[in-house]
């Protein structure tokens, strides 16, 4: 691997670690003080599993990136580009539109379109890089485990 392919591989995981991270650190307060106040179903799991599972999901996602991209024909790229980029936009938002705003039905709106963007770009890897696809599978179990917990959340509150 070359000097220019370590660069490209570094900035795609540096990317979602970046808006993961910023997305944590504004939300952070409204976890401690107001999501600790919701009525939460059985299966809620206690919040200091959320950050190290986010932080493997968005290396995954980074790396993925990374192998669709570099083995993507030239008119390819564009398109993988906009899906990531717009399941990276809808995932930074679940949060802020969920944890700052406290709009738990807005956000299990939100949700439901971040789960059809992130199996859009699972589609869009795999004809590029099938290992790229597989990589954001983990990704969309968790954001349907999210969307179940969003919506029971939505329901109990």
């Amino acid at each position: 691997m070359n000097t220019k392919n370590i660069f490209r591989l570094v900035l795609c995981i540096l990317i979602p670690l970046a808006v993961g991270g910023l997305s944590g650190y504004l939300t952070t307060s409204n976890i401690a003080s107001w999501y600790a106040t919701l009525v939460k179903p059985s299966f809620n799991p206690p919040n200091n599993i959320f950050g190290p599972v986010w932080s493997v999901l968005y290396l995954l996602m980074g790396i993925s990136f990374y192998l669709a991209l570099n083995n993507a024909k030239p008119e390819n790229k564009s398109k993988i580009i906009f899906v990531f980029a717009i399941q990276l936009v809808l995932n930074f938002f679940w949060s802020i539109i969920f944890f700052n705003l406290h709009q738990l039905g807005f956000a299990l709106t939100e949700i439901v379109f971040l789960w059809i963007s992130i199996l859009a770009m699972i589609i869009t890897f795999y004809k590029t890089n099938k290992l790229a696809a597989y990589m954001n599978v983990p990704y969309l179990l968790w954001v349907s485990f999210a969307t179940f917990l969003n919506y029971s959340l939505y329901h109990l509150n």
